[in-house]
């Protein structure tokens, strides 16, 4: 089983004994690879990530510029962020896209961030994982606008309704399911986990947020995407081992890990 999104921050964890401590029960757990994202805990996070996946033969990571975080955007930085892409642990630019609800960064500088790290993956070959909240369908148009989805295109925690997930489908894109679907008033995101097809199906904790139930309340961490993949096969039906064979694959495929 893989978390396809995690964020083993240590400024989250209690340290670097913190983040091995969660990496060691997620092992436990039957979790046999993590991807953690350097993006969203302010530009330095990407390098803490880059630091976690070189500690552990079993993490990678990705790095990237949050739509939280555009307004820290200089020449500068972006350029350490695409040498720091180039290292053999880095498998995605990510997470990256538009967020509506909270405005932290303005629209603009929101929009023309993505593009660029769009353009960026583009010329560096490797996948994109996307952030969209709230963005009424313009993290769509501006995957289009820029040719992105020849690359590689995963919409991670996705949270929208089964139309947009048929379009990003459509387009070649992965869908990654957080432990919102277990959730009972997730009722939205059960019927996305119903019919979202089989090989385009990603699970993740986006840890330390949205801890599935049992644990509800508590802080996330990937050893709790086995209760995630456990309700994904009970919405659609499928064996569990089956459902874990068939995204631990996807997983691998879309990162080329």
């Amino acid at each position: 089983m893989i978390d396809s999104h995690c964020h083993l921050d240590p400024g989250v964890y209690g340290g670097d004994e913190g983040v091995d401590a969660a990496i060691a029960r997620a092992r436990a757990a039957g979790v046999s690879r993590m991807l953690t994202v350097g993006s969203g805990y302010g530009f330095e996070s990407a390098h803490r990530a880059v630091a976690v996946a070189r500690r552990h033969a079993d993490v990678r990571c990705a790095v990237g510029l949050h739509p939280h975080d555009a307004s820290e955007y200089t020449d500068a930085r972006f350029a350490e962020l695409l040498a720091l892409a180039a290292a053999p642990e880095v498998l995605a630019l990510g997470e990256m896209g538009l967020d509506f609800h909270y405005d932290k960064s303005p629209r603009d500088q929101q929009r023309a961030v993505f593009r660029a790290q769009l353009r960026a993956a583009r010329a560096a070959r490797l996948p994109v994982i996307i952030h969209d909240r709230e963005s009424a369908g313009e993290t769509l148009a501006i995957l289009d606008d820029e040719a992105a989805w020849e690359g590689g295109v995963l919409y991670h925690c996705y949270t929208g309704d089964r139309a947009q997930m048929a379009a990003i489908v459509a387009r070649g894109g992965y869908i990654s399911l957080p432990g919102i679907v277990t959730f009972k008033s997730a009722t939205e995101m059960h019927a996305v986990a119903r019919e979202v097809p089989g090989d385009r199906l990603l699970v993740e904790t986006d840890a330390p947020f949205l801890t599935p139930v049992p644990y509800r309340g508590k802080k996330n961490e990937p050893a709790y995407v086995t209760y995630t993949l456990a309700e994904i096969a009970r919405l659609r039906g499928e064996d569990p081992a089956a459902l874990d064979a068939q995204t631990t694959a996807n997983t691998a495929r879309f990162f080329r890990w």
